[in-house]
């Protein structure tokens, strides 16, 4: 009998229990989400915007009614800001310095929200195929490179993905259960997703139940039955949703006069269904197009399994994450606003159906198309390299030879992936998908972002102002005007044009100002005509990640500071 690999072994340790399984894919996650966690800057600019608003809730005391500086924000709901809140809140009572400007503490609720998406695929998978399988299919979840960007994002995303992938898991149990004598599921597993369904209300509105409403619609419309449901306790069910979501929503509406609901739905959701929001209009097929490197190293795979599944769609497993994932990625690609991180509540289906697929041994792997498809692995590495190397060159004109060296060994990764998925070994080939994206992510975010300063525009001008002679007391900026800088700035930072902060100078205590080039001519007049003369204590140029403009941004202090 011949020794079995390391990688067997792994699979080995987890088959023995659900406890191992998951230890083993908490490990994968923190080697894949962990890599630039905390030195990532304030990502502009939704990150900051979150962040920020969950500040000004501990600032005022008001965990209610959500704003941005003076500005209402009521497009989402209030469950990422109150999971930030309680994080950053913790973290201030125990003595963190500067909690409240940490951006990494925000990310929490995020890190979480992945976490339990891929520990969530696993036991959703463990309900449909075999444990190895149910672990194959978490791996591969985790090393999805848009879930690894939304678990180092303050934002909603990762929390959404795990609140669907929850419901799902319970919703799997009920359904393949639906023949046997017992009707209700279990009592944990019915809470549990009612709660998924209540928290996902909180976080984003109609997402989650949407998404579980539709494939619970498809997998009975396609049975011709909803008995099935009924082992979720919906009666108890439907109450315990309700007290997770009434008493803020009823607060808000009270508080906005229902301005919430005309923002949030009439011109944020409705708006976005009508046409695409914010420069972030495409046409059907975007989402489809953008898979294959969202969804990286999982797409390949995907491929491989598509014959599959239209093979097994009567298979009740197959089924149910067909009508997981199919019927929502329609409705996304029919709405006019598309963005990356839309689709990612549905990439645990697709891992599942590859484990599913793997575990039949019915991954397409002879002929042209499996070579074309697999050749994906590989090749987003390669592309990854030239551009953090050609990028950090053209940037800041350095080599980021570490980040280098660790795509080098995500290449030999992904090409031992590509030896054993053709060898008929799915399983270690998604354990070498993972560690090339786990290398992937300590080349790119832990090696390659951190030398990128030149697009670190408000940490730097931040850094400039503590620089300045003395201590600033009050800040304004005309010209910049991207959410990050709030955020590190503090809530009473003042957005003005170039006349206006030459006024804000003059008015006492120490004051820095940070006028955009373009403005300094308008900023140099004003100060003259009021008689001051403005000091200037630095210079930060760099490139706006939004929109890619060059800029170059004087840093200027109160006279006789």
């Amino acid at each position: 009998m011949s020794t079995p690999s390391p990688i067997e072994r792994l699979f080995g340790f987890a088959e023995a229990g659900h406890g191992r399984a998951l230890v083993l894919l908490l490990l994968a996650c923190f080697a894949l989400f962990l890599p630039g966690f905390v030195t990532l800057q304030p990502m502009d600019r939704d990150e900051p915007r979150f962040a920020q608003a969950t500040k000004q809730m501990l600032e005022t005391g008001d965990a209610v009614d959500i704003r941005f500086q003076g500005e209402a924000r009521h497009k989402k709901p209030v469950g990422i800001y109150w999971m930030q809140a309680g994080v950053v809140a913790a973290a201030d009572a125990a003595g963190f310095s500067d909690a409240r400007t940490t951006i990494w503490l925000y990310r929490l609720p995020s890190l979480l929200g992945a976490v339990l998406a891929v520990l969530f695929t696993y036991l959703a998978a463990a309900a449909l195929t075999t444990r190895r399988a149910a672990v194959m299919a978490g791996l591969l979840m985790a090393a999805t490179i848009l879930l690894g960007v939304e678990a180092r994002l303050a934002k909603t995303d990762a929390v959404v993905a795990a609140t669907v992938t929850v419901a799902m898991a319970a919703l799997a149990r009920a359904w393949m259960d639906r023949d046997l004598p017992r009707r209700e599921a279990s009592l944990g597993w019915a809470a549990a997703f009612w709660l998924a369904l209540g928290i996902g209300a909180l976080v984003k509105g109609p997402i989650t139940l949407a998404v579980v409403g539709l494939a619970a619609l498809v997998l009975s419309l396609a049975e011709r039955r909803a008995d099935w449901l009924r082992r979720l306790r919906p009666l108890a069910g439907v109450l315990l949703f309700a007290l997770v979501v009434a008493p803020w929503f009823v607060a808000i509406t009270l508080k906005s006069g229902g301005a919430f609901f005309v923002e949030a739905v009439g011109k944020d959701m409705l708006a976005k269904a009508a046409s695409g929001q914010e420069s972030h209009g495409a046409p059907p097929g975007t989402y489809l197009g953008a898979f294959f490197g969202t969804a990286w190293p999982l797409a390949p795979f995907v491929l491989l399994a598509l014959p599959f599944a239209w093979r097994a769609r009567r298979d009740p497993a197959v089924m149910l994450v067909l009508a997981w994932a199919i019927p929502m990625w329609i409705v996304f690609e029919l709405v006019p606003t598309k963005l990356p991180h839309y689709v990612l509540p549905l990439y645990p289906a697709l891992a599942i159906l590859v484990a599913l697929a793997a575990e039949r041994g019915a991954l397409a792997l002879n002929g042209i198309w499996p070579r074309v498809a697999m050749a994906l692995l590989p090749l987003l590495v390669i592309l990854l390299a030239v551009a953090a190397g050609g990028g950090l060159w053209w940037l800041d004109r350095t080599v980021p030879w570490l980040a280098l060296a660790a795509l080098v060994v995500a290449l030999l990764a992904t090409i031992l992936a590509l030896a054993a998925l053709f060898g008929g070994r799915a399983g270690t080939a998604a354990v070498q998908a993972t560690l090339a994206s786990a290398a992937v992510a300590w080349g790119i975010y832990g090696f390659a972002i951190p030398l990128a300063q030149t697009v670190a525009l408000s940490p730097r001008l931040m850094a400039a102002a503590q620089a300045a002679p003395c201590r600033p007391q009050a800040l304004a900026t005309a010209g910049y005007r991207e959410p990050s800088l709030v955020f590190l700035g503090g809530t009473s930072l003042q957005m003005t044009d170039g006349a206006g902060a030459a006024a804000f100078l003059s008015g006492g205590g120490c004051r820095v100002a940070f006028v955009e080039g373009r403005l300094e001519a308008a900023f140099t007049a004003a100060a003259a005509a009021a008689g001051t003369v403005p000091r200037l204590v630095g210079r930060v140029q760099g490139i706006n990640l939004n929109g890619g403009r060059r800029m170059d941004i004087g840093v200027y202090a109160q006279q006789g500071s």
